[in-house]
């Protein structure tokens, strides 16, 4: 089962919650709120994800929090916005 760390900003009720992946460059989900945001998140990994399949590379290999934390251009973000594990959906698994 792979999973991928998403980073969520959350900038309150009167805007969309959002929702990115440092390993998967492009990749994002919205919502109207967090749990929206998240709820869509697997089908947008699952969206990005089919051009790796059909084109016949890999996955992206997916970062531990530690090395993410490591990486200049994610460590501050990590500091500031909520990180949640958002699993690859099976589906997207039998394209691999």
């Amino acid at each position: 089962m792979t999973r991928y760390i998403a980073i969520i900003e959350d900038a309150g009720p009167e805007f969309a919650a959002g929702v990115w992946f440092p390993d998967l460059p492009g990749c994002t989900s919205a919502g109207d709120d967090l749990d929206e945001a998240l709820r869509n998140a697997p089908e947008a990994m699952a969206l990005y994800l089919q051009d790796f399949g059909s084109d016949g590379k890999p996955f992206p290999r997916p970062r531990t929090l530690q090395e993410l934390k490591a990486d200049p251009d994610v460590a501050e973000d990590l500091q500031h916005y909520m990180f949640a594990l958002i699993e690859l959906p099976a589906r997207a698994h039998a394209a691999e």
